[in-house]
């Protein structure tokens, strides 16, 4: 009997622990992962849910906030990564962590600007999801990052030459128009694997639509 009952015990106190990890998964900021993501996966996670006044949760503070997201970002467009001050950069993170976003596996070459020959596919299906009709409108931040290796400034350089490579490839090859697309570059400040900072994963692009789409109330 006494078996039996630490048995039951032991089963009720897994079934707890099971609850509270899924509830705890389930309560996590999302944030889509690349590679192995399918277009049309691609398409949902930078797809903006509607801010819709009388039937969605959206009160006047938040319906402010994307008024005045959407004309910061308005104040990007038309400008180069190198052109953003710190003040800028800092700007633009805090929007887009409120935005659909990407972490998309866009390699490049060691020490380089050039996308690297493996993930040409990836930048390809890049395009062709963000010139489906139903993104049409929005503006797009192309992020560039780098691993640890140099110094501070270099790899700041180097990070904004990668986004305006990005940014280059979908104007020449999806005809993406530049006003559409804005870079920034963080360098080295925000490895996506930390644990192995001279890993490839932080050569990488981080792709936002900063876009909020309102529809009328009922």
């Amino acid at each position: 009997m006494m078996r039996i009952s630490r048995k039951a015990n032991f089963i009720a106190m897994l079934s707890i622990a099971t609850v509270s990890a899924a509830l705890w998964l389930g309560t996590a900021p999302a944030r889509a992962q690349s590679p192995n993501m399918s277009e049309e996966e691609l398409l949902r996670a930078l797809t903006p849910k509607p801010l819709t006044r009388g039937l969605s949760p959206m009160n006047d503070d938040s319906a402010r906030h994307a008024d005045e997201d959407n004309k910061a970002i308005e104040g990007y467009r038309d400008r180069t990564a190198d052109s953003l001050s710190q003040a800028d950069r800092d700007k633009i993170a805090s929007i887009a962590d409120r935005k659909p976003n990407v972490d998309l596996t866009i390699n490049f070459d060691y020490n380089s600007a050039q996308i690297s020959a493996k993930s040409i596919p990836e930048v390809q299906k890049l395009g062709r999801v963000l010139t489906n009709p139903a993104l049409k409108g929005s503006t797009f931040l192309l992020a560039g990052y780098t691993d640890a290796a140099g110094g501070a400034p270099y790899n700041q350089k180097l990070s904004e030459r990668r986004a305006e490579s990005i940014r280059r490839y979908l104007e020449d090859n999806f005809h993406i128009a530049e006003s559409d697309l804005v870079t920034v570059g963080y360098g080295k400040t925000r490895l996506k694997d930390g644990d192995h900072p001279m890993s490839e994963v932080n050569r990488r692009v981080q792709v936002v639509n900063m876009e909020n789409k309102r529809t009328a109330s009922r």
